[in-house]
C-alpha cells in the first residue's frame, strides 16, 4: 500500500466495560470459587488494555501491524485496536514555521539577509511518516532550500541609473514573491504530504558588510530624484514668469537682464535655503 487509508476502529467505550467486566469479574470469581482457571481471563483482559487509543480533534494515528501499514484514524473520539498494532501520532493541525536568517547572494549578486514565515499542516499522512524520515526537520530544510533559490532569482531592488530594471523585486514586490515562495515550497513538501498554507518574507535586508553603503545609495537616488521634480517645477515657475511679463507688458527686458532674471529665479526655487534678496532702490542699471 501507498496510499493514505482511512478506517474507524471499533468503539472503546464498549471494550472499556468488556475489559472491566473480564478483569474483575474475574478477579471476584477466583477469590470466590477459588479456581486458578480465571488466571486466563485475567490475562486475556491485560492483553485488551494496550489497545485503547484516543484520537483528538485535528489529530490521527497511524496504525501499523508488524512493519505493515493497515490505515490511519482521523476521526476524533476513543476508539480500540489491535493490542499488536503499534501507534504513531501525527499531528492534522497548522504549525507555523519562522525560518532562521540567512545570507544569500540576490539575482545581481548582492548579499541579503533573508527569512521567511511558514503555515504548513499535514495532509497525507502515509506520506508523512513513511516517505521522509523526518517530516518536520523536512520542512525546515526544505523550506531554507526554496528561500535560497528565489532569493537568487530577484534583485533586492531596482536599480534603474545601472541599467537593471525589474517588475519584481524583493523588497517591492511582496505578493509576487511570497507567491513565488508558497509553490516553490509546496512543490518541495509534497512528497512529504505536507500543504503549505501560507508563506511570505519575514525579514530582508542587505547583509552588514554593505549595508551602510546601500542605504547612502538608497539616500542618493532619492535626493537625485527630487532634485529632478524640483528642477523641472522651476523651469516651469520661470517659463510662466516670463511669459506673464511679456503679456501683460510689465516691463521690457532684453536677452541679458532675461537671462539675468531666470538665473536669480532659478537660484531661489532650486536653492536649499531660504533666499536673502538685495533690495534694488535705484533704476535697472545701477
Amino acid at each position: 500500500m501507498k496510499e493514505e487509508k482511512i478506517i474507524v476502529p471499533a468503539n472503546g467505550y464498549l471494550m472499556l466495560f468488556l475489559f472491566i467486566a473480564l478483569f474483575f469479574g474475574s478477579i471476584i470469581s477466583m477469590i470466590v470459587l477459588e479456581s486458578p482457571w480465571f488466571i486466563v481471563s485475567i490475562f486475556i483482559a491485560i492483553l485488551i488494555a494496550p489497545g485503547f487509543i484516543m484520537v483528538q480533534p485535528n489529530g490521527s494515528r497511524v496504525l501499523l501491524l508488524f512493519g505493515k501499514y493497515v490505515g490511519t484514524v482521523k476521526r476524533n473520539g476513543f476508539y480500540w485496536v489491535n493490542p499488536f498494532y503499534t501507534k504513531k501520532k501525527i499531528s492534522l493541525r497548522a504549525s507555523n514555521f519562522d525560518s532562521e536568517r540567512l545570507k544569500v547572494n540576490d539575482k545581481l549578486g548582492n548579499p541579503v539577509m533573508i527569512s521567511t514565515i511558514l503555515v504548513w499542516r499535514v495532509q497525507n499522512t502515509y506520506k508523512a511518516a513513511f516517505d521522509v524520515d523526518n517530516y518536520e526537520n523536512f520542512v525546515r530544510v526544505q523550506t531554507d532550500a526554496a528561500v535560497r533559490k528565489l532569493a537568487s532569482m530577484y534583485p533586492y531592488d531596482n536599480f534603474a541609473d545601472e541599467g537593471v530594471d525589474e517588475d519584481i523585486t524583493l523588497r517591492s514586490s511582496v505578493n509576487e514573491v511570497s507567491n513565488a515562495l508558497e509553490k516553490e515550497i509546496d512543490e518541495r513538501l509534497s512528497i512529504a504530504g505536507i500543504e503549505v498554507l501560507e508563506a511570505r518574507i519575514g525579514y530582508l535586508a542587505y547583509a552588514q558588510e554593505i549595508a551602510n553603503a546601500m542605504l547612502k545609495r538608497q539616500q542618493a537616488t532619492a535626493i537625485v530624484a527630487a532634485r529632478h521634480k524640483i528642477v523641472e517645477g522651476a523651469v516651469s515657475m520661470v517659463e510662466m514668469a516670463i511669459e506673464e511679463l511679456n503679456k501683460k507688458e510689465v516691463v521690457d527686458l532684453d536677452e541679458e537682464r532675461k537671462a539675468a532674471m531666470v538665473s536669480n529665479l532659478m537660484v531661489v526655487l532650486c536653492g536649499d535655503r531660504d533666499a536673502t534678496p538685495v533690495v534694488n532702490t535705484g533704476t535697472l542699471s545701477h
